[in-house]
């Protein structure tokens, strides 16, 4: 093909296009250096791929890179690279056309049979080029081939007149000089490129340096900063250093990278100071094609926020930030970076809600999750539960959002034990099977129901701690999925292995009497039980199934803003005969003024080692407990 000057009109499908492009090609149009920078790592790695191939020799890839340089006098910003360059047939085909991709077509030609189908392609020359006019008033371009082709020179103004000839350009490669424009003017700043260059770039797989933004203004000797600051030997420049990490750790495999590794990362991608509580590394091959990291946060407080972050990645290449649509609802929590090359660089939520594909990716981010939680617990038991407390809401909801979760999760969960330590279900069933077979007890907090809970451990039974929200609705979930399995909260039950082998007696109608005016509650049941633990007088139960319809009626009250129900609880005290004071009490038919006053305390203590008192009920306990101490002293 000629290329003596030539002179003519863009070629586009749609009449004026140029000021749309100008407008409305990218909602932010900082995204111009990200396309622009996207096009020269695609150039180098297409020179890569063609001299792997053998399509090309006598060239070195080692010292291949792209640069980036601002020119404030002349109002310039200048991406270089010295990949493969482009032939004036190739210019006028990717460059005059627009929406032509070149990536499409190289990749149709060289990536055939034989290929893994990971080309690292990242742009689409042709429409992305041409993001530069979002900021630059007009855009030159000299680029010459590794082909034994003349080097060419190409120039368009923003009303889309270009002009190509040939060009005396040596360096193989191609440079495109971006004039920056009015509409441009806050991109001639060296703070804002290098964070637009550090947000998009910071993982491309070809060193990218950005230069024009330090003291020494670029000039260099010997490869030593020649600025006027004394630095001292070791000093090297910024324009010296990639900006980039060719390399990123979601790039290698789980068994090269180590703890501190993972951290680190986290913590330069995140700008968290804290440890993650866990890793997970994915690197799905056919079908799904994609890489990624992805951490359970550290959390200071439960009432912290919990909103995690996605970091979405195009072939290294930054794509957008918090992609809620790829992670499955139930771990919105998580904090990654996911590596996608089969989404399209510019991809829309739309697109994402409504994508096959990504559906694939969250069903696939849930079974590595869950993956990830029964390894730990079968391999690193220690460390697992020492974050288990942090995990275990999230871990918990996602049990119940999710049965494919459950069914590869939900032997992972653990329970805590009062007193400490950490069981499964199965392991506490196992060692539950001779004193109370297929039932779990449970308190809901371990120190208002600390009499409860000493009570059963003296008799050897385990008492686990579910003190969450969440926990009522997952043994819920865990007794619908294991057959015969039954949690009761210690204080809503007095366990067979809590009593005495003799027969209880029922209360006469004169301690039914007493007990419910001395608490005040017409509908209290009495019983009297023979308790073990002859020290204490009497306990205070609730029925379990009232009281779980209690707190799921709070919860939606919590949640819904609406006022709270009055309980329905049904309350039953037990009246221990064991202990002499109680059994002597029991035993009466009638009773005087300090029978009453020690009925009232005796359901007071009860009901204070089950729950919290309300102000009139401690009120009034308090100013029981006055008098008894007052007769006490009198006598």
């Amino acid at each position: 093909m000629s290329t003596e000057n030539k002179k003519g009109g863009i070629s586009v499908e749609a009449e004026h296009i140029f000021p749309i492009i100008k407008k409305w090609l990218y909602s932010d149009k900082e995204i111009f250096l990200r396309e622009i920078v996207s096009n020269a790592v695609d150039a180098e790695t297409k020179l890569k791929r063609l001299v792997s191939l053998g399509e090309v020799r006598d060239i070195s890839t080692s010292d291949l890179a792209v640069t980036v340089a601002l020119d404030k006098e002349l109002g310039t910003v200048t991406v270089t690279d010295n990949g493969i360059g482009m032939t004036a047939e190739e210019v006028e085909k990717y460059i005059c056309s627009i929406a032509l991709s070149g990536a499409l077509d190289f990749i149709k030609e060289y990536e055939g049979e034989g290929s893994d189908g990971k080309s690292g392609i990242i742009g689409h020359f042709g429409l992305g080029f041409y993001s530069a006019f979002m900021v630059a008033d007009k855009v030159e371009v000299f680029t010459k081939s590794y082909k034994d082709a003349p080097a060419v020179y190409w120039v368009c103004d923003s009303a889309g007149s270009y002009e190509m000839s040939e060009c005396d350009r040596e360096e193989r490669g191609t440079e495109i000089v971006m004039h920056i424009g009015d509409e441009g003017k806050e991109y001639l700043d060296a703070n804002a490129l290098r964070g637009i260059l550090e947000k998009y770039c910071s993982f491309l797989p070809v060193p990218v340096y950005f230069k024009g933004g330090c003291d020494c203004d670029h000039h260099h000797e010997e490869g030593k900063c020649d600025c006027d600051h004394d630095h001292g030997e070791e000093h090297e420049c910024e324009c010296e250093k990639p900006i980039n990490d060719v390399s990123p750790l979601w790039q290698k495999s789980a068994s090269e990278c180590t703890d501190e590794e993972y951290t680190a990362f986290y913590r330069k991608v995140f700008s968290d100071w804290r440890e993650p509580l866990l890793t997970v590394h994915i690197n799905a091959d056919y079908p799904l094609n994609f890489k990624g990291i992805l951490y359970f946060p550290r959390r200071e407080s439960e009432f912290e926020n919990t909103e995690g972050q996605i970091k979405l990645y195009y072939n290294q290449m930054f794509v957008a930030d918090n992609i809620r649509e790829v992670i499955p609802e139930h771990l919105l929590m998580l904090r990654g970076v996911l590596d996608c090359p089969e989404l399209p660089l510019n991809v829309s939520r739309s697109y994402l809600q409504n994508n096959t594909y990504v559906k694939k990716i969250a069903a696939h981010i849930t079974k590595k999750v869950a993956d990830k939680l029964v390894s730990m617990k079968e391999n690193q038991r220690e460390k697992y539960e020492s974050i288990w407390q942090d995990v275990k809401t999230f871990a918990e909801y996602s049990c119940m959002c999710d049965p494919k979760f459950f069914d590869r999760a939900g032997d992972a969960m653990l329970l805590p034990i009062c007193g400490g330590g950490f069981k499964t279900l199965d392991e506490y069933l196992e060692a539950a099977k001779e004193k109370h077979e297929n039932t779990v007890y449970y308190a809901g907090d371990e120190q208002v129901q600390a009499q409860y809970v000493s009570m059963y451990r003296k008799q050897g039974i385990e008492v686990a701690l579910l003190d969450r929200f969440v926990d009522t609705q997952f043994i819920q979930l865990l007794e619908n999925k294991k057959s015969g399995v039954k949690f009761v909260r210690v204080d809503a039950d007095v366990a067979g292995a809590l009593k005495g082998e003799s027969e209880n007696a029922a209360a006469s109608e004169a301690l039914i009497s007493l007990f419910k005016e001395a608490s005040g509650k017409e509908k209290l049941n009495l019983k009297l039980e023979n308790l073990l633990d002859s020290t204490i007088p009497a306990i205070l139960n609730i029925s379990e199934e009232s009281r779980r319809m209690d707190d799921m009626m709070k919860m939606y009250a919590t949640i819904n803003g609406g006022e709270e129900r009055p309980s329905f609880t049904e309350e039953t005290l037990c009246i221990n005969i064991n202990n002499p004071m109680a059994a002597a009490l029991a035993a009466k038919t009638e009773f005087d003024e300090g029978d009453k006053l020690v009925a009232r305390q005796l359901y007071g203590l009860s009901a204070l080692s089950q729950r919290r008192l309300d102000a009139k009920e401690l009120e009034a306990f308090l100013a029981d407990s006055y008098a008894l101490l007052n007769r006490i002293t009198e006598k």
